[in-house]
């Protein structure tokens, strides 16, 4: 028995629709009559293992083919509401909500929340309060994702702050300020000259221990505590996940996708998940590790959407209404990530919601918009920009680069595709092997690792936001490192605008960069995924980086070497202008697209983050280029790939569900099982009711007229009957074991023993229907499109089987020729 067996899945206005044929097998029991005595035989029977599924003992076998009749039906059934619930007013608390690790119910949300808005719009006429309570609740939304945008972006700019200065403690300190990094540092030492190297007020390790050469015992005693300080940032970092959240592990997206998909994980968008993976990502990025907190940042930006939506019980009573705030929320976290609010919006719309009507694409844009206005105040980078990635040139492209720039595109699918297969895995063996006992042993070997190899290599050693702002930049007058070693008049400010041949320092760059991009790639491939937060679009990107520039560089000499041919004449009328910075600008979107397969949000991003808004095209290209041969490589990004690794109960939307076969192929009871587990409506005592809670785990139990007949009436959660019975044992008097428990309208008077017991207002008298022969197309586009957590399985009105979540995901999987226990969380 799994504890995902209960999945729904999406929301969107077209979940109230009409659909005639649902309706009309939903609703048709309730004209027609009970059994008429007759048996039915070799029915297909099992008890429903599935959350969902029902519970029930001792049914009769029913004959489909016999005969029915309309006598046992009680006559008051036809006039009960056929809304979700009658009211929720004297209901007990706690109705209506979700235990951990199921999935919510879209269809009853939904019909709860119109519910209650209707009784608000209803009592604003009532009276000056009730008018301002009508329209507090017509701007609680809108309150709601202003304070989270505002709470992500400050906490944003205190996490960049917090991960720059770290990063810069590896390598020494600043004597007389030490909360200050490097660069601050060295602003605020007035030097006459300029050292990129060093400045007076910034002293390494090495000079802060009395060695104060810059010969081979210096560089020891700095090899020695760059590691140390790794290995005790990535440690310390572990060790906060182990103790304070496990939840704060990894980057979250492919967990967030889970919840926003109408999934249940309790704790892991609470405070202290924020808390942890705040403090978590500014360590490990500081320790050195291959990984980045670009992505961690929708986390800890949908944590604060969880936090504030309980301010509002409008959000947080209401699983569906909060998806909608936590929607926004993953907007908002790009949007502090990159700088780039519109491509936060459509990076939550393409890549991580399920459900996203047009006010959640206005939320989500003012959510954005209030973060990125609080980064900007903030201005953690010290340069007047979002980002640290804005580029200063706007040199042309020519039509002949398209060639590269597809090739670049190209090999960013590839290595996408190779990275995704590699990482799940050794993702896979981790979970299956020793090595997943000891997750801190592991975060300390591969920082060591990280640390021993990154320090020689200069490209490495630096933090890797600062070597992609490096790689995407044009070199100037100021430029002094090997990558900007050309042959050029240095006395000429304009020769910077133009290309010319490399000197030995760019040779020697290249052998560097490329040492770095072998490096990179492998070492992201066991950090990624383990017990530390981490994030990969930083590292995709300094992969792409590198692998544009070294091509950058390459069709830079070989214009300059052949300027006189025809193929490159229109690109050196007076001097060949050719821009390396901007074919790392592409590899960063086609590696990182690749990896991802996202499309149009990324090169929204890539432009936001860059400011370079004329490159649009080669970003597009490359976008387009890298998802192609990423999708015929394999169709799944990173983050699809670690759901289905998790077993996380995630319906994609994005694919296509192409086989012939039918719901009777799927539905449970199968074959030989024991029959389904149903409650009849008004011949059952409570302590049969208790017995069945207490010997089964389902989640749900459809309730029929009877045994014999089998007719549907509806369907009540576990949880609801639980809280129900609950609080009838508590507060009416009379209400004892041997109480019958009607789920009908009237209970009949008179007659002897004890008072019986009316629950009808729990029931959902509108369960989503099917037939035994509709087409399982059909099952999962109502799956995806209406967010369905079970759907019943009928014939003539009579309960015939279930189907849940969990048995479309296993039945997908197992046309994928793959183990469909694979679809259980661990």
């Amino acid at each position: 028995m799994s504890q995902f067996d209960d999945f729904p899945s999406d929301e969107t206005e077209s979940l109230l629709v009409d659909y005639p044929s649902m309706e009309a097998a939903a609703t048709s029991y309730n004209s027609r009559g009970g059994s008429n005595g007759a048996t039915y035989k070799n029915r297909r029977q099992s008890s429903d293992e599935e959350l969902l599924d029902s519970v029930m003992s001792g049914g009769e076998n029913l004959n489909r083919s016999a005969g029915f009749a309309n006598k046992d039906l009680d006559p008051n059934r036809s006039h009960g509401s056929s809304t979700l619930m009658d009211t929720l007013d004297d209901l007990p608390p706690g109705i209506g909500q979700y235990e951990d690790f199921h999935t919510i119910d879209w269809l009853r949300d939904v019909a709860r929340d119109r519910t209650r808005h209707r009784q608000v719009v209803k009592k604003k006429q009532d009276g000056c309060l009730q008018y301002l309570q009508g329209a507090h609740d017509a701007w609680s939304g809108w309150m709601c994702v202003l304070l989270v945008g505002v709470f992500a972006g400050a906490l944003a700019g205190f996490i960049d702050i917090g991960a720059s200065w770290l990063s810069d403690i590896k390598e020494g300190i600043c004597r007389d300020a030490f909360w200050l990094n490097r660069e601050q540092c060295c602003w605020s030492a007035n030097d006459t000259t300029l050292d990129e190297e060093r400045c007076s007020q910034w002293y390494s390790w090495a000079e802060m221990v009395g060695i104060r050469t810059s010969g081979g015992g210096a560089y020891i005693v700095r090899y020695m505590f760059y590691i140390i300080w790794g290995c005790m940032f990535a440690l310390t970092a572990a060790m906060f996940v182990r103790v304070f959240a496990p939840y704060a592990c990894g980057s979250g997206i492919p967990e967030i996708k889970t919840i926003l998909s109408g999934f249940i994980i309790r704790g892991y968008l609470g405070k202290w998940t924020l808390l942890t993976k705040s403090i978590g990502m500014m360590l490990s990025v500081a320790a050195g590790l291959s990984l980045g907190k670009e992505g961690p940042y929708v986390h800890v930006a949908c944590c604060c959407g969880n936090i504030f939506s309980y301010l509002f019980p409008k959000y947080g009573s209401n699983e569906a209404k909060k998806r909608e705030v936590l929607s926004a929320a993953s907007a908002a976290g790009v949007s502090v990530a990159f700088g780039a609010p519109i491509g936060g919006v459509l990076f939550s719309l393409e890549e991580v919601s399920y459900y996203f009507p047009l006010k959640t694409l206005w939320r989500s844009f003012f959510c954005a918009l209030a973060a990125a206005f609080v980064l900007r105040a903030i201005n953690p980078f010290g340069n007047d920009h979002l980002v640290m990635f804005y580029i200063e040139y706007n040199e042309p492209w020519y039509p002949q680069e398209l060639v590269p720039f597809m090739l670049i595109g190209a090999l960013g699918g590839l290595y996408g595709s190779l990275f995704i297969k590699l990482n799940i895995k050794w993702c896979r063996y981790r979970k299956s092997s020793v090595l997943g006992k000891y997750p801190i042993i592991e975060v300390l070997v591969v920082a060591f690792v990280t640390t021993l190899l990154s320090f020689p290599n200069p490209y490495t050693r630096m933090n890797t936001s600062e070597m992609i702002r490096m790689l995407v930049s044009r070199c100037g007058p100021e430029d002094t490192y090997d990558l900007c070693d050309y042959k050029r008049n240095f006395t000429d400010p304009k020769s910077y605008m133009s290309s010319t041949y490399a000197g030995d320092g760019v040779i020697r760059a290249l052998w560097m960069l490329f040492l770095a991009l072998i490096f990179k790639g492998i070492i992201t491939v066991f950090t990624f995924g383990m017990k530390v937060p981490s994030g990969l679009f930083i590292p995709s990107m300094a992969v792409g980086a590198i692998m544009g520039r070294i091509i950058g560089i390459g069709m830079e000499q070989l214009v300059v070497a052949h300027r006189d041919s025809p193929l490159f004449k229109n690109m050196c009328q007076s001097e060949c202008v050719v821009t390396p910075g901007l074919y790392a600008m592409v590899g960063a979107a086609a590696a990182l697209g690749g990896v991802t397969r996202m499309t149009i949000s990324l090169v929204v991003i890539m432009f936001e983050l860059t400011g370079g808004l004329q490159y649009i095209v080669p970003l597009m290209l490359a976008a387009m280029a890298s998802k192609w041969v990423g999708d015929a490589l394999g169709r799944q990004g990173i983050y699809d790939a670690h759901i289905r690794l998790n077993g996380y109960p995630y319906l994609d939307n994005k694919e296509e569900f192409t086989h012939t076969t039918i719901a009777a192929d799927v539905m449970r009871p199968r074959r030989n099982d024991p029959p389904l587990c149903v409650i009849t409506q008004e011949s059952m005592t409570l302590e049969q009711i208790e017995t069945i809670l207490k010997e089964t785990e389902h989640n749900g139990f459809p309730v029929v007229v009877s045994l014999e007949s089998q007719y549907l009436v509806g369907f009540a959660t576990r949880k609801d009957l639980k809280l129900a019975i609950a609080n009838a044992r508590k507060n009416i008097d009379g209400v004892v074991s041997d109480s019958v428990v009607y789920f009908t309208n009237q209970i009949p008077s008179g007659g002897s023993g004890p008072a019986p017991l009316k629950l009808r207002k729990i029931l959902d008298l509108a369960p989503v229907t099917i037939t035994d022969q509709t087409p399982m197309e059909t099952v999962v586009e109502m799956f995806r499109k209406l967010g369905l957590r079970q759907t019943l399985v009928t014939v003539n009105g009579r309960l015939l089987g279930i189907i849940t979540k969990k048995d479309v995901l296993r039945h997908i999987i197992q046309l994928q020729n793959q183990d469909p226990d694979s679809i259980l969380f661990n």
